[in-house]
C-alpha cells in the first residue's frame, strides 16, 4: 500500500495539472470499491472547479469551489493516471472513475483490486470524515514533536514497530519508512514503545522527518503497482538501507565483525528488518 511519501507526491502530481481547472465531464464506471461512490459523486464534481488540494495521512483530499472535497484512498493497487490535453492514450484497464477537465487533461482512478475509496466530504468537515477522525498527527508538521510522541507511547508495551504503524499514533507510515526510520534512529523494531528514553524518541523524530522528506523528494518508492500519476517511477528504494534487504551487509556496518548483516523479524504478520549491531 503505498505511504505517505507516495501519497504526497501523487498528490503534488494532482496539484500540478488541475489547480484551478473546471471537471466539465465525469464518468463513473463502476461504484462498488472499498465502499460505493456516492450516488451524487457525477452531479457533484461536474462543473466545479479545483480550488486547492490537501493530504491528511494516507488519504487526498481535492478541494471543489462549491465546498466539497473529493476523499481519495489508492489501497493496496489503486493510481492516480493523468493524461496531458491532446495525448492521444487509451483508457487504462480497471479504469472505474474519470474526469475531464475543460483544457482536456484526464483524471483515472485506476483500481485492479478495488480496495481504494472515492468519497465526497464538505470542506468545512473534512477532519470529522470516519476515514480521518481517528488519524494521528502528520509527521511533517510542526506539531509532531519528541514530547508529543513520547507522551502517546507513555505506557504502551507493543513493539515500537507495532506503535508506529497504528494510524492514531503518527498518520501516514506503513512498513517501509518505519523500518527505515528505526534503522536511523537506532531503535529495535521489537523494542517497547513505552520503555524507549527521551533521548531515543528524539532521535526517532528525527529520523521520521528526515526519511520521509528524502522519499518524497526522490518521488517515493516504486514497489508493485505504485507509480507517479503521469507514469514516472519513484525510486527511493534505491536508497532503502535495510527494507528488503535481509541477508544483505548493513550499510553503516562495513566490515564490523561483530555484524550478522541486516535480519529479518516477522511482527504482527509483518516483516521487520534490522541491523542487530546498530539497532537496540
Amino acid at each position: 500500500m503505498p505511504e505517505l511519501p507516495e501519497v504526497e507526491t501523487v498528490m503534488r502530481g494532482m496539484a500540478g495539472r488541475l489547480l484551478g481547472q473546471v471537471i466539465a465531464h465525469a464518468a463513473l464506471r463502476r461504484a462498488d470499491l472499498r465502499r460505493a461512490v456516492p450516488p451524487d459523486f457525477v452531479r457533484v464534481v461536474t462543473g466545479a472547479r479545483v480550488i486547492g488540494f490537501r493530504r491528511r495521512g494516507k488519504y487526498i483530499l481535492m478541494r471543489l469551489a462549491g465546498g466539497q472535497s473529493v476523499l481519495w484512498h489508492l489501497g493496496m493497487s489503486g493510481r492516480i493516471v493523468l493524461t496531458p490535453p491532446g495525448a492521444n492514450a487509451p483508457e487504462p484497464a480497471h479504469c472505474h472513475l474519470v474526469l475531464m477537465t475543460g483544457t482536456g487533461v484526464r483524471v483515472g482512478f485506476v483500481d485492479p483490486r478495488r480496495f481504494g475509496l472515492v468519497d465526497l466530504v464538505a470542506s468545512a468537515a473534512e477532519d470529522a470524515h470516519p476515514r480521518l477522525s481517528g488519524l494521528g498527527p502528520e509527521p511533517l508538521e510542526d506539531g509532531f514533536t519528541g514530547a508529543l510522541l513520547a507522551a502517546t507511547l507513555s505506557g504502551r508495551r507493543s513493539p515500537i514497530k507495532t506503535a508506529l504503524l497504528d494510524q492514531r499514533v503518527v498518520a501516514g507510515l506503513g512498513n517501509i519508512y518505519v523500518a527505515e526510520s528505526l534503522f536511523r534512529a537506532r531503535l529495535h523494531p521489537a523494542r517497547p514503545a513505552g520503555a524507549i528514553p527521551r533521548a531515543g524518541i528524539a532521535r526517532l523524530v528525527a529520523a521520521i522527518r528526515e526519511t520521509l522528506g528524502e522519499a518524497i523528494a526522490a518521488g517515493g518508492s516504486s514497489l508493485r503497482d505504485y507509480v507517479q500519476p503521469e507514469g514516472e517511477l519513484g525510486y527511493f528504494q534505491h536508497a532503502w538501507r535495510v527494507y528488503g534487504r535481509a541477508g544483505a551487509p548493513c550499510p553503516d556496518c562495513p566490515g564490523a565483525p561483530a555484524c550478522a548483516g541486516v535480519l529479518r523479524l516477522v511482527q504482527a504478520g509483518r516483516s521487520s528488518f534490522y541491523c542487530p549491531r546498530k539497532q537496540r
